[in-house]
């Protein structure tokens, strides 16, 4: 299992997660308490390993902005967790990681042939859009919905529930970040932990993983 880090600030913090196994690391531009400049964010880069995917959160951003940032800072992706449209994905030159708010069967819906690498199914969207710790329903989504779909799973995961979640899925990657804090900042211990957990689920094979290459 694959896992995702976001909300990343710090070095230190970054190097631990890449060292206890995290998959990805994320960073979020838009506003947000996790919110990190370019500048912080590329130094930061220049110290994680080459596989490790350096992922960009943006929210309704201009499409030059996301171009600039993610080519100064040196990411591999971009997520878009704001209202981006179809065509708007279309037109960046780096790979779009997609993410909706679950709130029923029919959230995804409306995005079923959005063009994404990845679609990271997040629980409902609040004050930042991310990040909240808000988990969905996860029996409310079936493998129908995410029919050739490369998903990464997010929204309310902690150590305590993501073998469960991970089962029921079957997610590619999982993304976590405020679970693994503490008093808003992340805490080794709980990252570790989440990762461990996450990384030693037997889920018999994912459902994705035959298709697929991670607030």
């Amino acid at each position: 299992m694959k896992v995702k880090i976001c909300g990343i600030t710090d070095l230190t913090t970054a190097i631990a997660a890449v060292d206890y196994g995290a998959d990805a690391i994320g960073f979020v531009f838009a506003e947000s308490k996790r919110k990190i400049s370019a500048t912080k964010a590329k130094d930061i880069v220049t110290h994680l390993p080459k596989e490790v995917l350096k992922v960009g959160v943006f929210v309704n951003e201009s499409k030059e902005k996301i171009e600039e940032i993610a080519s100064s800072v040196g990411l591999t992706h971009v997520q878009l967790h704001g209202d981006e449209n179809p065509a708007f994905s279309e037109s960046l030159s780096f790979p779009v990681i997609k993410a909706v708010g679950i709130h029923n069967e029919k959230s995804l819906k409306d995005i079923e042939n959005y063009p994404c690498e990845y679609l990271l199914l997040d629980g409902p969207k609040g004050k930042y859009r991310g990040g909240n710790g808000l988990s969905f329903d996860w029996n409310s989504i079936s493998a129908k919905d995410l029919k050739e779909k490369k998903v990464i799973l997010a929204g309310g995961l902690h150590e305590e529930t993501v073998e469960e979640a991970i089962k029921l899925i079957q997610p590619y990657m999982v993304d976590v970040s405020s679970s693994v804090e503490t008093d808003g900042k992340k805490d080794l211990n709980k990252i570790q932990t989440f990762i461990n957990r996450a990384k030693g689920s037997q889920t018999g094979g994912t459902r994705n993983e035959f298709i697929y290459t991670a607030e």
